[in-house]
């Protein structure tokens, strides 16, 4: 188990690099994100996406990954459904009124060190006849239980092609076209596009005390993508 948490980091540690080498506007973990250096949190509570997109189910989708990639950054992250079954005992049923909390209640009730919260700002399916796409938006903000101050903030858009590509010219190329199109976007995996969304923010995210780059990955360029709230 410790040798393929160890593989994934470096392997994080590579994408981040080349990403941000890749990116329009580069930075670094340790001038972005000063507070996570200075703070070290341990544990990452995360609470149920607030789902901003038009599709009902994304949040669905969404909430099945979100847990690994954090953990594998090298953070003890509570599970999503035991924190959600404790909120409900205590009265809270509303994702809204979880993200009104005072957030050293989270720290009252599970000793978590940081608190993330994410939005789903898009989750859209364009449909075309020939073509069809999906695009993934995610926003996600780490805040601190103990000082309430933002600990670390990160925005990414994924779109994956859903089309079935060029099957030749012709009618018998557009019939062709238009089938495999209809086949790739029913049987879609939104899981594994979740999944992917996910591997994007958390490449931006400092490691974590249980990641053999902890407190030694300051230098690392990133993709400036601190989107602010709108």
């Amino acid at each position: 188990m410790k040798n393929r948490l160890t593989l994934y980091t470096l392997f994080l540690f590579l994408v981040a690099l080349l990403s941000g080498c890749a990116g329009t506007t580069p930075t670094t973990k340790g001038s972005a994100f000063p507070k996570m250096y200075e703070e070290q949190p341990r544990s990452i509570l995360i609470l149920p996406p607030m789902n901003e997109s038009s599709d009902a189910e994304a949040k669905s989708y969404y909430m099945t990954t979100v847990e690994v990639p954090f953990a594998q950054m090298g953070y003890y992250v509570f599970p999503v459904e035991m924190v959600s079954d404790i909120m409900k005992q205590e009265g809270v049923y509303d994702t809204e009124l979880l993200y009104n909390m005072p957030l050293d209640k989270f720290y009252e009730y599970f000793g978590a060190d940081a608190v993330l919260f994410t939005k789903i700002k898009q989750w859209k399916v364009s449909y075309a006849v020939i073509a069809s796409s999906l695009t993934v938006s995610i926003e996600a903000v780490l805040k601190s239980t103990k000082t309430n101050q933002e600990l670390w903030r990160y925005y990414d858009t994924i779109v994956v092609d859903l089309s079935g590509g060029n099957s030749g010219g012709g009618i018998g190329g557009l019939i062709a076209s238009a089938i495999a199109t209809a086949i790739n976007t029913a049987a879609a995996d939104y899981v594994t596009y979740a999944r992917v969304a996910n591997s994007h923010i958390v490449f931006a995210l400092p490691a974590g005390p249980y990641s053999p780059l902890y407190m030694q990955d300051q230098s690392i360029q990133i993709t400036d993508k601190r989107a602010k709230e709108k």
